[in-house]
C-alpha cells in the first residue's frame, strides 16, 4: 500500500491552450501577412521575394499554393507591361549562349530582363539538373536581370507547370522583357506559344539538310528564325543555311499578325547581328500593337490559361481522390497483366470520380 502524498490519482484532461478558432484566425492572420509581404517586395523589385513567391508558385503544397493564389490576384494588376520572347531551338544550337549575349545587350540598353529557363526533368528521378545560372556566368551577376531554371518534368514537352504565373510575378516585379527558353524543338513550343508575344526560333548550319528534324508546326510558329554561330570558316555556310529557310518561309501561308517571318544569322560568341535581331523584334510589337495582334493575342493566351487551369485541376482533383487511390493500383496491375484494356480500365476510373 502506498501511503505517499505524492500519489498521482487520474483526473479530469486538460482542456487545449489555444482555443481552435483562435489558432485558425492567428494562421489566417499570419497567411495575409505574409502576403501583404511578398506582394510589397515583389513590387518593389525585391528578386529575393520573387524568388521565394515563384517557388511557392512551384509548390504542390495546399498551404503554399493557398498564399501563392492571393500573391497572384495582388500582382495581377501590374502585370502585362511586358515583351514575351519565346526562344527554342535545336540541340547544339547556342540557345544559353545566345541569351547571354542578347540578353546583356537589352540590360545594357536600361531594360529588366527575366530569363525563364525549363531545364530537361528525370522521368525516373523526377530531377533537373537547373544549369543555366551556371551557363550564363555574366548574365547571372547583371543586376538588371534575373534567371530563373525550372525543372520540365511533368508537364507538356518540358514546359514547366507555373511558367504563366512566373511571368505575371515578373512582369510585377518591373521586368519588362522575359525570355522564355525551351529544352528544344518539340511539344513544349505549342505550350510556349501560347504565353509568348514573338517567337524565335535559334538553329546552326553544318547539320546536314538543314530543314531536316524541324517540324512544320514549329515552323509556322516562328517570327524569326536565326542561324547562330555565324563565325569564323562557318560564315558561308550560315548565309546558305539562312537561304534555305527563307525559301522554306516562304511556302508556308501568311500568319494572322500580318509579320512577314524571315531569317537572319547571329554570332553570340562575336555578338555581331544582335542589333537586327533587336530591331526586328521592336519592329513586330510596334506593327502588331497599331494594327491590334498584339491585344488580341494576349487575350487569346488568358483563355488558353484558363482552360490550362481547368485541365490541371481536374487532374489534381483525380489522382487526389482517396477512391481512386484505392482502386489505382489495382487496376494498373490489371492492365498490366492484359486482364482489362486499357481504355476501359481509364473509364472505369474516370466513373469512380464522382
Amino acid at each position: 500500500m502506498n501511503d505517499s502524498a505524492l500519489t498521482v490519482n487520474e483526473g479530469v484532461s486538460s482542456p487545449p491552450m489555444i482555443n481552435p478558432d483562435v489558432a485558425k484566425l492567428v494562421g489566417h492572420r499570419q497567411s495575409l501577412s505574409a502576403v501583404a509581404d511578398y506582394v510589397a517586395g515583389i513590387l518593389a523589385g525585391n528578386v529575393v521575394m520573387l524568388s521565394r513567391a515563384i517557388t511557392l508558385i512551384e509548390s504542390r503544397r495546399p498551404d503554399h499554393q493557398q498564399v501563392a493564389r492571393k500573391v497572384l490576384e495582388a500582382c495581377r494588376p501590374y502585370s502585362g507591361r511586358s515583351i514575351r520572347i519565346g526562344v527554342t531551338g535545336v540541340p547544339g544550337a547556342g540557345k544559353s549562349t545566345f541569351i547571354e549575349a542578347f540578353g546583356g545587350m537589352i540590360t545594357a540598353r536600361g531594360h529588366k530582363l527575366a530569363v525563364l529557363a525549363i531545364d530537361p526533368g528525370s522521368e525516373r528521378s523526377k530531377g533537373s539538373i537547373l544549369g543555366d545560372k551556371t551557363r550564363m556566368e555574366t548574365l547571372s551577376a547583371d543586376p538588371r536581370a534575373f534567371i530563373r531554371p525550372s525543372p520540365g518534368t511533368g508537364s507538356l514537352g518540358g514546359v514547366a507547370r507555373k511558367t504563366g504565373e512566373t511571368v505575371i510575378l515578373c512582369e510585377a516585379a518591373g521586368f519588362d522583357c522575359i525570355f522564355i527558353e525551351t529544352i528544344g524543338v518539340g511539344q513544349s513550343e505549342t505550350a510556349v506559344h501560347s504565353m509568348t508575344d514573338f517567337f524565335l526560333l535559334l538553329l546552326i548550319s553544318g547539320a546536314g539538310d538543314e530543314l531536316q528534324g524541324i517540324k512544320r508546326g514549329v515552323m509556322e510558329m516562328t517570327d524569326l528564325i536565326v542561324i547562330n554561330k555565324a563565325d569564323g570558316a562557318n560564315v558561308s555556310k550560315a548565309q546558305q543555311a539562312q537561304a534555305q529557310y527563307q525559301s522554306a518561309l516562304q511556302l508556308f501561308p501568311a500568319p494572322p499578325s500580318g509579320w512577314k517571318p524571315h531569317a537572319l544569322t547571329c554570332s553570340s560568341l562575336e555578338k555581331t547581328g544582335l542589333d537586327t535581331i533587336l530591331h526586328d523584334i521592336d519592329n513586330y510589337v510596334s506593327m502588331t500593337k497599331a494594327n491590334g495582334y498584339f491585344e488580341r493575342r494576349r487575350r487569346e493566351q488568358a483563355r488558353y490559361r484558363m482552360y490550362e487551369t481547368i485541365n490541371e485541376t481536374l487532374q489534381h482533383n483525380f489522382y487526389q481522390n482517396e477512391r481512386i487511390a484505392a482502386l489505382l493500383e489495382h487496376v494498373e496491375q490489371q492492365v498490366a497483366r492484359g486482364e482489362l484494356n486499357p481504355y476501359e480500365a481509364a473509364t472505369y476510373l474516370l466513373m469512380q470520380n464522382g
